[in-house]
């Protein structure tokens, strides 16, 4: 297996984590969902994974290139 990170693309507040550890998700999953400028912007699964750990919680200011998840695929 495989062991990588999944990093946010953009600066915002982490509005709702909907993945939680140990869960399996398909490619293009959200993991978290963040919030900029009163948009809703999901982060997802790059891939077919196991979420191994999140690394923040709802109400967590993010920036750009900030990893947010471990998983493994």
């Amino acid at each position: 297996m495989s062991r990588s990170t999944v990093k946010t693309e953009i600066t915002g507040k982490v509005w709702k984590v909907t993945a939680t550890k140990g869960q399996r998700l398909a490619e293009d999953d959200p993991i978290v969902i963040l919030e900029s400028m009163k948009m809703e912007i999901p982060v997802p699964a790059p891939l077919d994974c196991t979420v191994v750990e999140i690394l923040v919680a709802e109400g967590d200011s993010v920036t750009e290139g900030d990893v947010i998840a471990h998983i493994e695929s």
